[in-house]
């Protein structure tokens, strides 16, 4: 089954044999605070910062998923309130799970067809974090790094937190356009999930230390803390380090990588508009995600096409919240390969 799920998804090739590897180096049971466990987890914070281009001041940490990294923004770095701008489910999973925590906490929908507009995110109240989805897995939605970077120059006073989950490791990202970045491996990396990344500025870090907050186990101070010795205050997922490391040993760099993602949604749109039963959903082409391409039909050609998807081989990604009837998903994650995306657009043509 060749899988089109936007996460997890398909996962590279070579992931059976760095399993393998793991074992025969007694990776699945190393201690993860000896030298042999620090040794790679440096390695790995080099190589996320070499291939990514992530900045030298800013720090690395490793959590369990990007949905954790919800609760330990929410905190360690939330003190009364964050305003949350989202347009589809999960910008308003992360808004809704973080006003349980903080009721006082803002947010501002807009239509999957709007273009953020950064002269009008000004908020007034200091130290406070503007919450933005970068990459909307539900629709098919991006924000832009030149959008980002304009809404942080207009709020300098505040944090701004950036889930970049289905795009980290696919597309260029612009760091110091934001504070706080996260996502989970299971998307762009093309690892097994498990395992997630958050990247914070100094000014974050300063910000966590002012707060002080040590009330849980992932606390970001106690993280702090241990990440200078690039450990955790917790037992973290150290296969899924070890292959993080192996797959991005033999990774591009992200400047290489975005050439070959954008040139396959390139594709993607020109063969979307030459059919006639199913179009892309999002209307605004510079809002849409280069990562994660979702298609529109009537809810009886979607199940239709994802029955018969099943029996080719193929697995398309669900639709997902208010489109969940009328849209399925497409990843277009680096790990998939050429000749598999031939195959499913062969296979979609015979439902043009």
């Amino acid at each position: 089954m060749i899988s089109f799920y936007p996460g997890p998804s398909r996962v590279h090739d070579e992931i059976p044999k760095y399993v393998k590897d793991a074992h025969k180096l007694g990776i699945m049971s190393i201690n993860h605070r000896s030298p042999g466990f620090v040794k790679m987890s440096e390695k790995v914070i080099q190589l996320l910062k070499k291939k990514l281009n992530i900045p030298k001041d800013y720090t690395i940490f490793y959590t369990s998923s990007a949905t954790e990294c919800w609760e330990i923004i929410a905190q360690s770095l939330i003190t009364e309130k964050s305003y949350h701008l989202h347009n589809g489910a999960f910008g308003q999973k992360w808004f809704d799970y973080t006003k349980r925590l903080h009721p006082q906490s803002e947010g501002i929908s807009f239509s999957i067809n709007d273009s953020l507009n950064p002269s009008q995110l000004v908020f007034e109240n200091e130290n406070k974090v503007i919450c933005i989805t970068q990459n909307e897995t539900s629709n098919g939605t991006q924000v832009t790094n030149t959008i980002i970077r304009r809404i942080k120059k207009n709020n300098p006073q505040h944090l701004v937190a950036v889930d970049a989950t289905s795009s980290i490791g696919g597309i260029k990202l612009d760091f110091k356009a934001a504070d706080i970045w996260f996502a989970s491996v299971q998307k762009c990396f093309g690892l097994p999930a498990g395992l997630g990344l958050m990247v914070c500025s100094p000014q974050a870090l300063a910000h966590a230390s002012v707060i002080g907050e040590k009330n849980h186990y992932n606390s970001l101070t106690f993280m702090m803390e241990m990440m200078k010795n690039y450990q955790t205050p917790f037992t973290p997922n150290v296969l899924g380090i070890y292959l993080l490391m192996r797959v991005l040993e033999n990774s591009d760099s992200i400047k290489e990588i975005e050439k070959k993602t954008i040139s396959r949604f390139t594709d993607w749109i020109t063969f979307l508009s030459k059919q006639k039963s199913f179009s892309h959903l999002v209307n605004t082409k510079t809002v849409r995600s280069f990562t994660v391409i979702t298609v529109t039909t009537s809810p009886e050609l979607i199940q239709k096409i994802k029955d018969k998807a099943r029996q080719h081989g193929l697995l398309l990604g669900e639709g997902y919240g208010e489109w969940k009837s009328s849209t399925f998903r497409i990843a277009n994650f680096p790990a998939l390969k050429t000749r598999e995306i031939a195959k499913l657009k062969t296979f979609l043509k015979s439902f043009a």
